[in-house]
């Protein structure tokens, strides 16, 4: 099977840079696929690699963007259902009645 690939950025000077998974999902990885006038050779760079070293780049915004939208669309809720005890409930703590009580 073909990799996956989702365009992160298309610079201005026609390089892309693509988000790619494999056909193993742990498989993750950035393919640089430079303009051709430059003579550059496409590249595959390892997430952690291609956000070390472009920090601040457009591309690297970018997929910075990406991943942050994927947080919200895959985990909508998920903090709203974390449970916190009600105004007024009783906590975890013995209050200091209750711990004298118990001596």
């Amino acid at each position: 099977m073909s990799p996956m690939r989702t365009l992160i950025h298309d610079g201005s000077n026609d390089d892309r840079w693509y988000l790619c998974r494999g056909g193993d999902p742990a498989d993750v990885y950035v393919f640089h696929e430079p303009n051709g006038p430059s003579g550059g050779r496409p590249s595959c760079i390892e997430i952690a690699d291609f956000l070390a070293a472009a920090n601040g780049s457009p591309e690297h915004r970018a997929l910075l963007v990406m991943i942050g939208s994927l947080v919200g669309a895959g985990h909508g809720g998920l903090a709203s259902s974390v449970s916190t005890p009600e105004p007024g409930a009783a906590s975890a703590e013995p209050t200091p009645g209750e711990a004298a009580s118990s001596i």
